[in-house]
């Protein structure tokens, strides 16, 4: 039967009760700004009741657990949509910063000093012998290429900060997942027995979720779905089984972890790969698998795959980028090489080549096309004394025995070129030719003047024969190879005014034969930017000018860029929503929770009403006693 003092536990009950609504109330209230943290709500429960004669008589109340409003299948759409958003952000930020390397829009940049540098060929050619022009068109030719390598160092300086920042980041993953992994472990310790909810440790545990979501995309797969209406109508978690998976590697399998491995050394430029180690030791590239999250827009805007011959990313938008300026400055390069050479002189040495000297021209890495080339030889006084064409076909080499399908043997064969029956003024008599490693240990072709020939005045040339009217029509060879070069270098990194011009601008010359008023060479440059070339970017191949292969480049910085901007703009009103959906079910309300203060502040007062009830009952007691 229930007595006074049973009665007296009853008040005590509604006290200890109240009082952890309060402690939970204020714990909420204190955390309400903490990141990941999610209210509490305390589950109240009737004691078992006393039987009595009467019937059941109550027995206070009891608190039957603490636990989170948290809406599992709302939290699953924060975190994917964070991941989204992670990507959106990341990716805009960085083509922002790219777009900037390209001001065209305001009629400055790369564009606006290649039209500058075609209108000084122009005021070249109409003063051929004016030195004072030549001395401004190495300067204005040294501003474009300084210009060139600037852009190019500043896409390749943004490729590597999102190398670097790969390496940062995914050691990041690796440590968020060891303490997940950690963390998993805790968590089952403490709920063994279903005795209580790890709130705090749980609160923690999503934090991390997210945080892997919005670094690489990770996916969470938990156990049994259970809800609790007693807290809320879309309160629910999961128990159980818990995984954390990328592309079906799983990063975290309950209380173990498998770490990313981010490799670097055998690249010698430096490009990070990361790989997952399979349980047998089995490394397994990551980068087509990772296209979420901060790392997905990394690997996305670096790129991801790796060639391993050239040791740089094969895909990637700001790879496309440097790809596309080497392109154009290649195409730039090659097509104004190939025009200087029709300026004459009595010494040609190449690039460095590596291309072995009986193998086919055409099927090497040079971009020389079938057709044929002249060589053009011309006296002190700038008449031309012989010309001989040099076929270029599948088979031709670049060294061979004379006659022989070779540029040598062709040069060389004993044939009279100006049909006068004399063989003492023919090509092979002027020409010399010459493909070994030089004195600097370098392999270069080299064309010269006979030294007899040279000091009487001769000098040579060499002319692309045009099966068009196009120039793109002609066979390359000397712009593949830089003979005579005007431009150094064969990419946007290297590309500089011949060292020879740099150093004495007067040396540049306007006209094929050398002699005063001659201006062919640079009405040739005057027209190469209104010609078609086929620039080749990876796959892509554009048919376009100079001009407009910039124009394709900068278009698509400009492109990539605003699409970046509007996918953002759409992931972020929907990352808002999302987020809002999320704090409403489980962010801490300071209002409602003041509320709550004041519901179990009355209800402690309430308890301790009836406390002071019992006491009162007990004096009456005692009193009567007395």
């Amino acid at each position: 039967m229930p007595s006074i003092l049973n009665s007296l536990n009853i008040g005590y009950s509604g006290l200890s009760a109240a009082q952890v609504g309060i402690n939970t109330t204020g714990n909420n209230i204190t955390n309400a700004e903490v990141e990941g943290y999610t209210r509490k709500r305390v589950i109240q429960g009737a004691q078992t009741p006393l039987f009595s004669g009467a019937g059941n008589v109550g027995n206070g109340t009891r608190v039957e657990d603490i636990q989170r409003v948290f809406d599992n299948f709302v939290f699953d759409r924060y975190t994917s949509i964070s991941a989204d958003k992670e990507y959106t952000e990341f990716t805009q930020k960085s083509l922002e910063e790219l777009s900037t390397y390209f001001p065209e829009i305001d009629a400055v940049g790369i564009k606006a000093d290649l039209t500058e540098y075609y209108n000084m060929w122009q005021t070249f050619a109409d003063n051929p012998d004016n030195d004072a022009i030549k001395v401004a068109l190495a300067k204005q030719t040294e501003t474009l290429a300084k210009h060139i390598q600037q852009t190019q160092s500043q896409v390749s300086g943004l490729q590597n900060t999102l190398n670097e920042q790969l390496a940062v980041d995914l050691n990041q993953v690796n440590d968020l997942a060891k303490e997940l992994a950690s963390l998993n472990k805790t968590i089952d310790t403490a709920e063994a027995g279903d005795v209580y909810t790890a709130n705090d440790l749980r609160d923690r545990r999503n934090v991390i979720e997210r945080s892997l979501s919005r670094l690489i995309g990770s996916k969470v797969s938990k156990g049994q779905l259970e809800s609790n209406i007693e807290i809320g109508s879309n309160s629910n978690t999961k128990t159980g089984s818990y995984t954390v998976s990328i592309n079906g590697f799983n990063l975290v399998d309950g209380s173990t972890y498998h770490p990313l491995s981010l490799t670097g050394e055998n690249n010698k430029n430096g490009f990070f790969e990361v790989s997952y180690e399979r349980q047998d030791g089995v490394l397994v590239p990551m980068e087509e698998s990772i296209r979420d999250g901060k790392i997905g827009a990394i690997f996305d805007l670096r790129g991801g795959s790796i060639d391993s011959t050239t040791g740089v990313p094969t895909d990637g938008t700001v790879q496309t980028v440097i790809a596309q300026l080497d392109a154009f400055a290649k195409g730039l390069i090659e097509a104004t090489n190939n025009l200087y050479a029709g300026a004459s002189t009595t010494k040609m040495s190449s690039n460095p080549q590596s291309i072995a000297p009986s193998s086919s021209l055409i099927s090497s890495a040079l971009n020389i096309n079938e057709g044929a080339f002249d060589l053009i030889v011309y006296d002190i006084d700038g008449n031309e004394v012989a010309r001989r064409s040099i076929n270029v076909d599948v088979s031709t080499s670049l060294s061979g025995i004379i006659n022989s399908n070779s540029i040598e043997g062709q040069m060389l064969a004993n044939q009279d070129d100006n049909d006068d029956g004399s063989a003492n003024n023919d090509i092979d008599d002027f020409l010399t030719f010459n493909y070994q490693q030089s004195a600097d240990g370098i392999t270069r072709v080299e064309l010269s003047m006979e030294t007899l020939a040279e000091s009487r005045g001769y000098t040579f040339a060499i002319s692309d024969t045009l099966t068009t009217t196009s120039y793109s029509s002609g066979t390359n060879f000397a712009g593949s190879l830089g003979l005579g070069r005007y431009l150094d270098g064969d990419n946007a990194s290297t590309i500089a005014l011949n060292s020879a011009l740099r150093d004495n601008p007067t040396k540049i010359v306007a006209g094929s034969s050398g002699t005063a008023g001659d201006n062919r060479v640079a009405l040739s440059m005057i027209q190469q930017q209104f010609e078609s070339y086929q620039f080749e970017v990876g796959s892509q191949s554009y048919d376009t000018t100079i001009y407009g292969m910039f124009d394709i480049t900068a278009t698509y910085v400009g492109i990539s860029t605003n699409t970046a901007i509007s996918r953002n703009e759409t992931t972020s009103t929907q990352y808002n929503a999302v987020e809002l959906e999320y704090f409403s079910v489980s962010k801490v309300s300071i209002d409602e929770e003041l509320t709550n203060l004041i519901k179990y502040q009355t209800a402690y007062g309430a308890a301790a009403k009836i406390i002071t009830t019992i006491d009162q009952m007990m004096q009456t007691l005692l009193g009567m006693k007395q």
